[in-house]
């Protein structure tokens, strides 16, 4: 019983180590807007002996405060914390126009910058400091993979640079924390000084050049006040109009999933009146309108897989998803305004929606549904096992805006199959890369 009780620990020991450590070869990896070639290439390090003597100092002097923040940056894969930040940005009045490529530039940024920060630690193939000295002391795991350059720090260059672009005002409160950051992966003794100081710079560099790859990303031309003329024709100050002029990145045009023109929606309307409220779908209604589902889904499968511990691995996912979102929300938006499609409230006005509110843009097709769906297909390829729920999150989301009253059915069945031709797209590109 004893020996079995062993073998099975060790074969899900040699199962987690291989599935949960970065790969040695991820710097061999395709990269989305940037090369991985000599262009992005750091001196050596030089000798270990005075950083180890600094790290061994830092770690005498620390306190609960440096440690809440060794425990803080220890969360999640190197990105975490910015993403998670992006994500209560991205769609705030501060954003305006650039908030879609704001929030997915940041994620590609960050995975590409990854890929090639693999390819640099595997060149130089440092040592972690406490792996060098049996005086320095370990906080939190210890990735297998070179020190130098520090992964984290890496990462923080690239928010910083991103964060300068896009909300400026903010710029000073990146900067701290990226500093904060990278002092976390010394006091940890996880990375010497001057893996910080390389990874930071090198972060800012790509960063540099995935902004200036996306700098026509947003759209250049603003509405011009104009909306079609017709009997339901959404009415109301719009929300990201120009949305749909965007350059889109495994699209080939935002127009290219564009559906035809929405229905009168006289039996859709005749379907919602006679639809019966109850708590489950109220409750399901308020849960979408409120939460931010797939961002808690993703950060829930990263954990449960334990891929916070692969860098690379976790930065391709937020990096694949966040791309699905963008391309998705900007072909979304194109149908929008394209035909105006109105909302069931604006189509009888004796209708009151469960939700009490009217989204500031026309209804055909559903955002929730088309991103929900899209969604749904890129999880199923990295966790297959779980497709059947994804595509029932889907369906559950994109329900809710009925169950809300703010949508037709037939918003909803067109932006799930929107959604899911786009997550074909996706999970293509993504299948050719390998």
């Amino acid at each position: 019983m004893k020996s079995s009780l062993f073998l099975l620990v060790v074969l899900l020991g040699a199962y987690l180590k291989g599935y949960c450590q970065a790969d040695e070869k991820a710097g061999e990896w395709p990269t989305w807007f940037v090369s991985s070639g000599k262009k992005y290439t750091i001196p050596p390090a030089g000798g270990n002996k005075q950083e180890l003597g600094e790290v061994l100092k830092r770690q005498s002097l620390l306190d609960s405060s440096a440690l809440a923040q060794v425990k803080y940056w220890n969360a999640g894969s190197p990105g975490y914390r910015w993403v998670n930040w992006m994500n209560d940005l991205w769609m705030s009045p501060a954003a305006g126009d650039i908030g879609p490529v704001a929030f997915m530039v940041l994620q590609v940024a960050i995975y590409d910058a990854t890929v090639i920060t693999w390819k640099e630690k595997y060149r130089h193939k440092r040592l972690r400091p406490v792996a060098s000295d049996p005086g320095v002391k370990q906080f939190g795991p210890v990735p297998v993979s070179p020190s130098y350059p520090c992964e984290t720090s890496v990462a923080a260059g690239v928010a910083v640079a991103i964060m300068k672009k896009y909300f400026p005002s903010l710029a000073d409160s990146a900067m701290r924390m990226a500093e904060r950051a990278m002092q976390s992966r010394v006091d940890a003794g996880l990375a010497y000084p001057s893996d910080t100081r390389a990874g930071f710079v090198l972060g800012s560099l790509i960063a540099a050049d995935e902004l200036d790859y996306v700098k026509e990303f947003p759209p250049a031309v603003k509405w011009n006040g104009k909306r079609p003329e017709g009997k339901y024709i959404w009415q109301g100050q719009p929300s990201f109009p120009t949305a749909g002029f965007s350059k889109t990145v495994v699209l080939k045009t935002a127009h290219q999933l564009r559906p035809g023109p929405p229905p009168d929606f006289a039996r859709d309307m005749e379907e919602l009146k006679a639809f019966q409220p109850g708590f489950q779908s109220t409750a399901n209604a308020f849960y979408f309108a409120t939460e931010p589902v797939w961002t808690d889904i993703l950060k829930l499968k990263l954990f449960e897989h334990n891929i916070h511990l692969n860098p690379p691995l976790a930065a391709k996912i937020y990096a694949a998803t966040a791309i699905g979102m963008y391309d998705g929300f900007v072909s979304c938006w194109d149908a929008k305004y394209t035909y105006w499609g109105t909302r069931p409230d604006q189509y009888d006005s004796s209708f009151k929606p469960v939700l009490f509110f009217s989204p500031p843009f026309p209804g055909y097709p559903s955002g929730h549904a088309m991103i929900g769906s899209v969604m749904a297909e890129i999880m199923a390829y990295f966790f297959p096992t779980d497709k059947d729920y994804f595509r029932q999150r889907a369906i559950d989301g994109a329900e809710s805006r009925f169950q809300g009253g703010i949508h037709f059915r037939t918003d909803n069945e067109v932006g799930l199959e929107m959604g899911r031709q786009l997550g074909v797209e996706v999970v293509q590109k993504l299948s050719n890369q390998h």
